[in-house]
């Protein structure tokens, strides 16, 4: 699963900045920046915080989101609420079947670029959490689905994601076992042309759900870190993926 991002605001513009277009990143940042609450050491998808995600529909220009799909078709605000929890993760395999995500996994597809992710590893009842990253530290590329819902009593037009998930590699085999799950999970990460791919608005449906997969495990590392819930947590600060060791799991 993926309920626990790091994000920079550098890392969330790499892809507006390949055009070297200093003029649109400017106005990215004085426009749309106060939108956000980057930079994001920490930030669970429970908080719904906004960032920065590309769609399908402007693959080049980043707008912003909550964390937590609304479907467009969502009557009300109560209903619109009841769908952020559920819907900060969509299981890869079934995108194109569930109520919820379907149409969005046709035609509103997006990337976010992050820093790194954090998971939980369980161990004699006790959860400890890691900060996965990539090697290089260079910014990863999850994939996403994104709706546009509107609020009928203010006409406020509301941009929603959420993080598409698929069976987890080697490396997140070791660490999220959660007993209540029956695999372990992880978001799917992209590469710059497999992005492009899932942008694009005639890939297929094959050409989509072929990028549903683990990724190379080669390609990132983990280690654990400061408590993320619960009164010992730290907050989005920058220690929030800072290593930390634990005496259990040493030993």
């Amino acid at each position: 699963m993926c309920y626990d991002i790091k994000a920079s605001l550098e890392t969330q513009l790499k892809r507006a900045k390949r055009n070297n277009d200093e003029v649109a990143i400017t106005e990215i940042i004085e426009k749309l920046g106060p939108q956000t609450q980057l930079p994001l050491f920490h930030a669970s998808g429970y908080s719904h915080p906004k960032l920065f995600v590309y769609t399908n529909a402007q693959a080049a220009l980043p707008i912003v989101a909550a964390w937590g799909l609304i479907p467009h078709w969502s009557k009300d605000i109560e209903q619109a609420k009841k769908f952020w929890n559920n819907t900060l993760n969509a299981r890869g395999e079934t995108i194109y079947e569930k109520p919820s995500f379907r149409s969005s996994a046709k035609s509103k597809r997006c990337i976010i670029y992050v820093d790194g992710f954090f998971e939980h590893h369980y161990f004699n009842k006790k959860t400890f959490p890691y900060f996965i990253h990539k090697k290089e530290k260079e910014a990863i590329i999850l994939a996403g689905l994104y709706d546009e819902w509107v609020d009928k009593n203010t006409g406020e037009i509301v941009n929603t994601f959420t993080i598409v998930t698929t069976k987890g590699n080697a490396l997140l085999s070791k660490i999220h076992n959660n007993p209540k799950l029956k695999e372990p999970r992880m978001p799917v990460l992209l590469n710059e042309e497999e992005a492009t791919i899932w942008l694009n608005e005639k890939s297929s449906k094959n050409e989509i759900e072929s990028l549903i997969k683990p990724y190379a495990t080669d390609d990132l590392e983990a280690y654990t870190v400061h408590a993320l819930r619960g009164k010992n947590a730290l907050g989005n600060v920058p220690d929030a993926s800072k290593p930390e060791v634990y005496k259990e799991l040493a030993a």
